[in-house]
């Protein structure tokens, strides 16, 4: 087996979390410290430091000590892209499951009914 797919699927499992992908999305606003994360977030802090240590492990963030804080950071730019593109994959399937429940929601000219909105970062 390609050694790739194994690290795609640790990853993947990894970002199997709201809340770990609403960190990531913080981050991808800039760098951050673990306290303000959780102050941001509403979350623990120690909550929040497990979250980040998970993603250290499989290199989606990486820290950096700051005096007595450790400020985390998206390790890729691509992660991001990748998220965007998930997203965008999810939008499309709730327009399918939309305009399949409600059939009459066609517009005249027979183009599908509007998409669920997924919100957007």
């Amino acid at each position: 087996m390609d050694p790739v797919f194994v690290l795609q699927a640790d990853m993947l499992k990894t970002l199997a979390s709201p809340r770990r992908l609403e960190i990531i999305h913080r981050l991808a606003d800039g760098p951050c410290e673990v306290s303000r994360l959780a102050e941001e977030l509403g979350m623990s802090q120690p909550n929040v430091s497990q979250h980040l240590s998970v993603m250290r492990a499989v290199g989606v963030v990486e820290g950096i000590r700051d005096g007595r804080e450790v400020v985390y950071r998206l390790t890729d730019p691509g992660i991001m892209r990748a998220c965007g593109l998930m997203r965008e994959v999810l939008q499309r399937r709730l327009t399918r499951l939309a305009d399949l429940s409600n059939p009459d929601a066609a517009t005249p000219a027979g183009e599908p009914a509007a998409a669920l909105e997924v919100p957007s970062r």
